[in-house]
């Protein structure tokens, strides 16, 4: 488990993160000088017994803590870029991300996401393509909650935000997403954002979307072939909160909306009208 936020007792701590000799090394430091560290209020080593968690399978211990990077790739008008977890994955079907994956070794985190971001939507972006700017990390845990099965997979996730000088008209040209991993490709703004961020996974209630919005978005689903075509997808989908059992839905990941918000933050950080 992440000691950051279990020796604190909190679901958010700040810290100082690096990459050196193939091990992502954590740190202290004080408050207002580190990156963002979150765990969801629900995560299922919050509430793990003795018991319980030297009852994990040794395959799953002897993992420990594998390190991934998500790119939140920001197009010049200022949308995002989110996909949807292939049907066929074991771990988060059908849920909505940015393009992500593990970082392999003797790599640099910025050249982790964009060979991710290139094998998973067929974008190809160079360093000298983007600014690049550490968002936050995020500690995620799979099944995300104790209710749905013992903990499998354990990572810290690094978001990653880049900023390109090509529109999302731009960018969708060049889409050309892997079906095994992707089945389909959506453009955020602020707006919509803001809705979906505002449906806070581990809470009770409706949501209602935000005033002025339409009912149904406009999505880029991925044919086995690759292709892309154009479909309506209820804007509720997006704001489906984790279920505490049963089959998962279609929804936003948690830690998602956790990058989300800080990416809000951050536009409303540069002055840019949300």
């Amino acid at each position: 488990m992440c000691p950051f936020c279990t020796e604190t007792l909190d679901d958010e701590v700040e810290v100082k993160c690096s990459l050196e000799n193939n091990r992502f090394i954590l740190c202290d430091c004080e408050k207002g000088r580190g990156i963002p560290l979150k765990r969801a209020t629900f995560c299922p080593f919050k509430y793990l017994s003795v018991a319980e968690a030297a009852a994990i399978p040794l395959d799953v211990q002897s993992r420990g803590v594998d390190v991934g990077v998500a790119i939140l790739l920001q197009s010049a008008n200022q949308k995002v870029l989110l996909t949807r977890r292939a049907a066929s994955l074991r771990i988060f079907p059908n849920v909505w991300v940015p393009p992500g994956g593990h970082v392999e070794l003797d790599e640099r985190l910025l050249d982790a996401g964009l060979r991710e971001l290139r094998e998973e939507t067929g974008l190809k972006l160079d360093p000298g393509d983007v600014s690049a700017q550490l968002l936050g990390l995020w500690e995620s845990v799979f099944p995300p909650m104790l209710s749905r099965g013992m903990p499998q997979r354990h990572h810290v996730v690094t978001y990653m935000l880049l900023n390109t000088s090509l529109t999302h008209q731009q960018l969708q040209a060049s889409l050309h997403p892997k079906p095994a991993e992707v089945s389909g490709c959506l453009w955020v703004d602020a707006s919509l954002v803001k809705a979906i961020v505002s449906a806070v996974d581990g809470e009770e209630g409706s949501v209602t979307p935000l005033e002025g919005l339409a009912p149904t978005i406009s999505v880029s689903e991925v044919s086995p072939e690759g292709g892309l075509s154009e479909s309506i997808l209820p804007l509720s989908v997006l704001c489906n909160r984790a279920p505490n059992s049963g089959e998962d839905v279609e929804r936003v990941s948690t830690g998602t909306k956790y990058a989300l918000e800080l990416w809000l933050k951050n536009l409303e950080g540069q002055g840019t009208r949300c």
